[in-house]
C-alpha cells in the first residue's frame, strides 16, 4: 500500500475504536556510510528503517503508540491499544490537533536528490578527504574520514483532513586529523553536508582544512585570566543561536524557565541584528513544506533589528500562551510534538572578520567550545574553550584549557557580526565579536 493509504487505514481504525481525533506519521529511510582510516576501510554500514506512530485523542485525553511494522493486519489491535491507553490518562486541556492544518501547499523545495552514491563512491570520497588531511605538513596521524548518503521519507495524516508527504536526501563528508605526538598531540576536524551531491564541498578541501586546523593548534598555552573581547569562529558562533532558540522554545516559555520569558517584543540584541528561520529555503538541510502536526511552514524573522519577535511554537504550547502555532513542531513516532527550529541563521554584518578584530589589542578567537555550562533560567554562560589569542588585531598563539564566561543577554546585546555568513550547517552564523567577556585561565 502507498504510505498515505496506510495512514488513512490506520486513522480509520482509530476512529472505529473510539478515538475522537487522531494523527499518524510514517517515517522511513535508507542510509549508507563508510569510514576510512590510514588507507583502510574500517566501517561500512547500511540500514533501512520504517517506523509508524499513531496519536489518538479521546476527549481531552491522548496517547501515542508506535510500531516498526507497518502491516495493516495489525492496525486494528494497534488502534484499540492506543484508545484504551488514552481513556486512562489524565486530561490535557491544551491537547488536540492544530486548528490551522490544511492541505499542504505544493512547493518546489528541491530537497530530494536522485543521486545515490554506492559504497565504492563513498569509499573514494572518504579516501580523498583523509589523504588530503595526511598531506598537510605537520599532520602525524588520522582519526579517519567518513562519507555518507541517506534518504528519509515523511508521511503525515490527520483525522482533520490533512495529508502530506515529502522526501529529503543528505550527503556528507568529514575528516579528523592529528598533529604532534604523545601529550603534545592536537586534533581538529572539518565536516560538510548538503541535500544535493552537486552542492557538497570538495572532499580534498575538507581534509586539508582538518589538517591545517590541527597543525595550527600545536603547542597551546593557557592564557591569563582577563576581561576582554571574544571573537567566535563561525563553526562555534552558531552555538549562540542554539542558546537563543532554547530560550524561546514555547514549552520553555510556558514553564517560565527561560531568561527571555518576558522579552517578547523587546530589544534582545543590538540594533541591526537579524535572526531568521527559513524552512522553505531551496535545498535547505532542514527544509520542509509542513511541520510534524501538518501546519504549513513559513519563514520567520525571529529577531528583527535586534528585537525578539516570536516564540517557537507547536499547537500545544501555542494554546497555553493564547497564540497560534508557528509551524515548528517536530516529533518521532513514539513522542508528542515539540517546537524546534529549521534552517536557522544570523544575518551577516558589514565588516570583514579582519576589520572586526582590527582594533583588538588583546582578545580571544574561539574555535572550539567544550561542555554545556549554560543556565537557561538565568542566562549565565560558562564554557570551556580553545582557540587563539588576538594581539594587535591579528591571530597569535594557540590557547587551550580556558573558560569563557558571561551573561547571555549581555552577550547578545554586545554582539557584532562579520560579513562572512555561509549557509552550510542548518544553524549558521558569521564570525561574531562579543566585548566584555571573562576569560578564566592561568
Amino acid at each position: 500500500m502507498k504510505q498515505l493509504d496506510l495512514l488513512a487505514d490506520l486513522i480509520g481504525r482509530a476512529k472505529a475504536a473510539g478515538a475522537d481525533a487522531a494523527d499518524a506519521i510514517l517515517l522511513s529511510g535508507t542510509s549508507i556510510s563508510v569510514e576510512r582510516r590510514l588507507g583502510r576501510t574500517e566501517k561500512l554500514e547500511q540500514s533501512e528503517a520504517r517506523d509508524l506512530g499513531l496519536r489518538v485523542f479521546v476527549g481531552k485525553r491522548s496517547a501515542i503508540v508506535s510500531s516498526s511494522a507497518a502491516d495493516p493486519a495489525g492496525f486494528a489491535a494497534l488502534a484499540e491499544r492506543a484508545v484504551a491507553m488514552a481513556r486512562v490518562v489524565p486530561e490535557d486541556p491544551y491537547g488536540g490537533l492544530p486548528e490551522q492544518a490544511s492541505a499542504p501547499e505544493l512547493m518546489a523545495l528541491d530537497i530530494n536528490d536522485p543521486a545515490e552514491p554506492d559504497a565504492a563512491a563513498l569509499v573514494a570520497r572518504a579516501s580523498i578527504a583523509e589523504e588530503a588531511a595526511l598531506a598537510v605538513h605537520g599532520v602525524t596521524n588520522s582519526e579517519g574520514a567518513e562519507a555518507s548518503h541517506s534518504r528519509s521519507d515523511v508521511a503525515l495524516m490527520t483525522s482533520a483532513g490533512f495529508a502530506g508527504q515529502y522526501s529529503r536526501t543528505s550527503h556528507s563528508v568529514s575528516a579528523v586529523a592529528l598533529a604532534g605526538a604523545g601529550t603534545d598531540m592536537q586534533r581538529d576536524y572539518d565536516v560538510a553536508s548538503s541535500v544535493h551531491l552537486a552542492d557538497l564541498e570538495d572532499a580534498a578541501a575538507i581534509g586539508h582544512t582538518a589538517g591545517t586546523r590541527a597543525v595550527a593548534r600545536m603547542n597551546p598555552r593557557r592564557a591569563r585570566t582577563a576581561r576582554l573581547p571574544v571573537v567566535y569562529d563561525p563553526r562555534v558562533a552558531s552555538s549562540l543561536l542554539n542558546h537563543l532558540t532554547a530560550a524561546i522554545n514555547g514549552a520553555t516559555i510556558v514553564r517560565g524557565t527561560s531568561f527571555l520569558k518576558d522579552m517578547l517584543g523587546q530589544a534582545v540584541f543590538a540594533a541591526g541584528i537579524q535572526v531568521h528561520d527559513d524552512p522553505r529555503r531551496l535545498r535547505g538541510l532542514r527544509s520542509k513544506p509542513f511541520d510534524a502536526e501538518g501546519v504549513p511552514t513559513g519563514p520567520h524573522a525571529i529577531v528583527q533589528d535586534g528585537v525578539l519577535t516570536t516564540w517557537l511554537l507547536d499547537s500545544r504550547s501555542a494554546r497555553q500562551l493564547g497564540l497560534r502555532s508557528t509551524g515548528h513542531a517536530v516529533r518521532g513516532t513514539s513522542s508528542p510534538p515539540s517546537p524546534s527550529p529549521t534552517n536557522l541563521f544570523m544575518g551577516a554584518g558589514t565588516l570583514s572578520p579582519a576589520a572586526l578584530m582590527a582594533d583588538i589589542r588583546e582578545g580571544l578567537y574561539v574555535t572550539e567550545l567544550i561542555g554545556m555550562g549554560v543556565n537557561g533560567i538565568t542566562g549565565d554562560y560558562s564554557r570551556g574553550a580553545a582557540g587563539f589569542m588576538i594581539r594587535d588585531g591579528a591571530l597569535a598563539e594557540p590557547v587551550a584549557e580556558i573558560t569563557i564566561a558571561g551573561s547571555l543577554l549581555a552577550m547578545f546585546r554586545e554582539l557584532t557580526p562579520a560579513n562572512d555568513l555561509v549557509l552550510r550547517r542548518g544553524t549558521d552564523a558569521p564570525t561574531v565579536r562579543i566585548d566584555g567577556m571573562t576569560l578564566a585561565g592561568a
